[in-house]
C-alpha cells in the first residue's frame, strides 16, 4: 500500500510541475543559465519528499522513479496521438520576424528581447534583421532564422525559459 501511496504522490508532483511550467513559463531546457540549472534544482529537492515522504529506502525510490517513467512516458504517447493536448501543453510556434520587421507584440508575449533576435539572426549568417525573411520562436525554445541570403545554417537555442506561447 505504501509503494502505490509513493506512486501516487510521484504522479501528482509530475503532473503539477508539468501544469506550473506551462503557466509560469515555456519548459525549455536545451541550454540552461545559472539561474534555470539552480532552480531545476530546488524544484526537484523541495518536491522530493512530497513524492516519497518518510519513505527513503532504496525501494521507496525506484518506485517513485518507476512511476515518474511511466507517468511521462503516457504523457509523451498522449500528446503525440492528441495534437490539441500537446500544443495545450507546449504552446506553438511565435513568429518573431516576418520580412524583415520585428513582431513586437509577439516578441513581448513570448518574452524575446530584440537582442535575442539579432543575436540568432548573426549565428545564422544574417547581419541584420531588415535582411530577415522569417524569424520564429520554436516550441522547444529554439529561434529558427530563415533568410534568402543566409551564410551558414546554425540552431539558436534560448537560454533562458521563453514565455507561455499561446
Amino acid at each position: 500500500m505504501n509503494f502505490l501511496i509513493i506512486a501516487g504522490s510521484s504522479i501528482a508532483v509530475y503532473v503539477f510541475i508539468v501544469t506550473a511550467v506551462r503557466l509560469f513559463g515555456k519548459t525549455e531546457f536545451a541550454q540552461l543559465s545559472i539561474t534555470d540549472l539552480v532552480f531545476v534544482l530546488l524544484v526537484s529537492n523541495a518536491v522530493q519528499n512530497a513524492m516519497v515522504g518518510s519513505d527513503t529506502s532504496l525501494l521507496g525510490g525506484l518506485c517513485a522513479a518507476a512511476a515518474l517513467f511511466v507517468v511521462n512516458f503516457a504523457f509523451k504517447y498522449l500528446t503525440y496521438k492528441f495534437p490539441k493536448l500537446s500544443h495545450t501543453v507546449q504552446g506553438g510556434s511565435v513568429m518573431l520576424v516576418y520580412e524583415g520587421k520585428l513582431q513586437k507584440a509577439n516578441m513581448k508575449r513570448a518574452r524575446v528581447s530584440t537582442d535575442e533576435v539579432e543575436e540568432a539572426a548573426r549565428e545564422h549568417g544574417v547581419d541584420k534583421i531588415g535582411d530577415v525573411d522569417l524569424a520564429i520562436l520554436e516550441m522547444d525554445g529554439n529561434i529558427s532564422i530563415l533568410s534568402h541570403n543566409y551564410q551558414s545554417k546554425t540552431t539558436r537555442k534560448r537560454k533562458r525559459f521563453a514565455e507561455d506561447q499561446v
